[in-house]
């Protein structure tokens, strides 16, 4: 841990939270927010965008649907419409999360950039300093807390390769992030950078609007039919892991894919070595579930390329010698967490961004810091890092409560002592 703030001039305002900050309004942060509510414990959500879900509200494109059933994908005390179908679009997650937000009375505190965040052993609490440009209170504030929520999440920030030449393209470049539809790019040869779900959602895209996409695989990648005998592949596997060990599933589900699918490894689709569960708990990579990218694939029409060598003037290399002329270029090379970059902490969290202890350990630190939304297991895993937070904090909370005198004495005292440090 980092015993001081590591600016010692701070000339900001300095804010007591009598309860914990929590960094990030997607999913996870207000998942943590209305388990707290329920726990009667008051709280803070920081948030740097200006309104919640940025992801899922301004950085996903327009056919996007969820790619597991509802039932899979609700928040805690809250479930998704009955009246939603099985595979909600995007649009009807964004208006669940509002609705969700306003059921429990969440509000965040918008534009507010958290730059870092450190524990202080001086006087026990974290200091979480931020830039604030909310049109009210623009410039540094610094947050004072004794428990520290992370809920940026897995996929806080693109992940943008160096790519040999990308500079000489000259053509349009841009990551799947800020992708919307294939609509403006009818007729266009479009290399997608990526053959993960975005990879294959784009390239479908493209096809349906009359584009031509190339896509690059450079490495293995799992693709398993979204339903196997009209039962959604994630809800057969949840079911099967109850009476049998992963391994066994992953045997399974290989050998149900060549069945239903056939031998994909013809068309430069090779399946990994491990199987898709246990590449998904031990790398994170998760499986392809396919909803029409592969019959555009055996006819033709998505192109599967091998990795890049380099880029020309409209042109690209592979490695394998062939150039293709291209239009432009995107990359579905996925996201990554942001955490390194502002929590001044070395022991939870690794380098990667990700908690070091493996789920379902993974949610709690020390000094009152706590993960949540990286289980590499979607919105459930969210949601059940999110309730066991609270109930953590719950139970603290409630304990100190019962002795209000004493709590709130020794509370002061290390928030003065904090203070004096400024």
């Amino acid at each position: 841990m980092v015993e001081n703030s590591d600016d010692d001039n701070f000339s900001g305002r300095c804010i007591w939270i009598n309860g914990p900050v929590i960094v990030g309004a997607g999913p996870s942060g207000l998942a943590v927010g209305a388990c707290l509510k329920e726990q009667g414990v008051p709280f803070i959500i920081l948030e740097r965008a200006n309104y919640i879900a940025s992801l899922w509200q301004n950085h996903t494109y327009d056919r996007l649907k969820l790619h597991l059933p509802k039932e899979f994908c609700h928040l805690p005390n809250f479930p998704l419409p009955e009246s939603l179908p099985e595979y909600p679009t995007k649009y009807q997650f964004i208006d669940y999360l509002k609705s969700y937000a306003k059921h429990f009375e969440i509000n965040p505190r918008f534009n507010e950039s958290v730059k870092s965040a450190v524990y202080d052993k001086t006087c026990g609490l974290w200091r979480v300093k931020t830039f604030s440009s909310n049109g009210l209170t623009e410039g540094e504030v610094e947050y004072i807390c004794r428990w520290l929520v992370v809920a940026t999440g897995e996929n806080a920030e693109k992940v943008v390769p160096e790519l040999v030449g990308l500079e000489e393209f000259g053509g349009l470049v841009m990551h799947s992030c800020d992708y919307k539809s294939g609509e403006s790019y009818r007729g266009k040869n479009v290399l997608v950078v990526g053959c993960g779900n975005s990879g294959m959602e784009v390239s479908l895209d493209l096809c349906n609007h009359n584009a031509h996409p190339s896509m690059v695989v450079r490495s293995s990648v799992h693709v398993l039919p979204r339903e196997i005998l009209r039962k959604s592949t994630f809800k057969v596997a949840v079911s099967l892991m109850k009476w049998m060990p992963a391994w066994l599933v992953d045997k399974l589900f290989v050998v149900t894919a060549r069945l239903v699918l056939g031998n994909i490894a013809k068309y430069g689709l090779r399946r990994p070595s491990k199987g898709p569960i246990q590449l998904k708990n031990t790398e994170g990579k998760t499986p392809v579930l396919d909803i029409g990218a592969l019959k555009k694939i055996r006819s033709g029409e998505i192109k599967v390329v091998p990795g890049i060598k380099r880029f020309l003037h409209n042109r690209v290399e592979l490695v394998n010698g062939d150039v293709l002329d291209i239009d432009s270029v995107i990359l579905a090379t996925g996201y990554c967490s942001n955490v390194p970059s502002w929590l001044k902490e070395n022991e939870f969290f690794s380098t990667n961004g990700f908690p070091k202890t493996p789920f379902p350990n993974g949610w709690k630190g020390k000094a009152g810091l706590y993960a949540v939304g990286f289980t590499r297991r979607g919105l459930s895993g969210a949601s059940l890092d999110a309730t066991r937070t609270a109930q953590d904090i719950g139970r603290i909370w409630k304990e100190e409560t019962n002795q209000k005198k004493h709590y709130v004495g020794a509370t002061t005292a290390s928030y003065r002592r904090c203070i004096s440090q400024i």
